[in-house]
């Protein structure tokens, strides 16, 4: 969940046994697991949180590898092994990212689950309350609203859907914004790509503004998706799976989920890692997206070298 705090947390950034702990023992994985839930130097410890960043705000234990099993969460099964992308509203293509480049990037990033795009939302308008914005001017959705009504249109294979909006959301009269909000138990969550562009600041595009904009959009799908596999939010490493308060910060986090994370998903879906990697590398590649490219290559050269 991304969203603007409001109280005061402290938070230490964890060392090295903590995060050994988090990712758990990887004796007897197969070479390949076992060097996909390691770090050896291509990860970074969560850093101290910046005075309005999302750890200042909000006080968070974490979620270790076992702790993530011990839960129980949601796991995909045959019949319901689908994820769904359910657009709302209008999708102007000068701000907006490609929802079809979205689909192929959730499917690299959830491998071997299937994406689909879900037909354009009806008949919500009745059920979402709205407001405009009374400093900014702008419309709003109510995004706890939207979840609920989209536990009635969760399609009977889908594991989870996620609906995007080019509209701002708010979660409840005392926010101010919120990014995006999931439910983990119900499997349906909703974003919006409203403050992803530069226009929403008054800016120009210019050179590079189409990635900015999918860079950030594919990093919140994929982080709100994560969170209806019943993985939380990160305070081990950068990680994908960050909360993140504002722009900036969520800017700053990478796209890539970190070993603890990682294992996780790897329990929910049982993807091969470097067939996994590959897909993402191919879509980096194809959309410039190098820094994530170059990131990704490495990987998959320490992955395939293990084995």
């Amino acid at each position: 969940l991304l969203i603007v705090g409001i109280t005061v947390a402290s938070f230490e950034s964890p060392g090295p046994a903590e995060r050994l702990q988090a990712i758990g023992s990887v004796r007897g994985l197969k070479p390949a697991l076992k060097r996909a839930f390691s770090d050896h130097g291509e990860f970074e410890s969560k850093k101290k949180p910046g005075h309005m960043d999302w750890l200042a705000a909000h006080k968070e234990p974490g979620q270790t590898f076992k702790q993530y099993v011990d839960s129980r969460p949601n796991l995909p099964f045959a019949g319901r092994k689908k994820l769904y992308i359910m657009p709302i509203g209008e999708f102007d293509p000068e701000l907006a990212p490609s929802l079809e480049d979205l689909r192929v990037f959730t499917a690299a990033y959830f491998h071997p689950l299937e994406v689909k795009m879900a037909p354009p939302a009806t008949g919500w308008q009745k059920k979402v309350r709205s407001r405009v914005h009374q400093v900014i001017g702008k419309k709003q959705l109510n995004s706890r609203d939207i979840l609920a009504w989209m536990r009635s249109q969760l399609p009977g294979d889908a594991y989870a859907m996620l609906a995007v909006t080019m509209t701002d959301l708010y979660p409840d009269e005392n926010w101010n914004f919120v990014f995006g909000q999931a439910t983990i138990r119900n499997r349906v969550g909703v974003f919006s790509f409203a403050r992803y562009h530069p226009q929403w600041m008054g800016e120009p595009a210019g050179e590079g503004t189409r990635e900015l904009v999918l860079r950030r959009s594919a990093k919140v799908l994929t982080h709100e998706m994560g969170h209806m596999f019943g993985i939380r939010h990160c305070v081990h490493f950068e990680c994908n799976m960050n909360g993140a308060n504002h722009l900036a910060e969520a800017d700053s986090t990478p796209m890539h989920l970190c070993p603890v994370c990682l294992r996780k998903l790897h329990h929910a879906n049982r993807f091969d890692p470097v067939a996994r990697y590959d897909l993402l590398n191919d879509f980096y590649r194809d959309q410039k997206l190098t820094a994530e490219f170059d990131w990704v290559t490495r990987r998959l050269t320490a992955i395939r070298t293990s084995q």
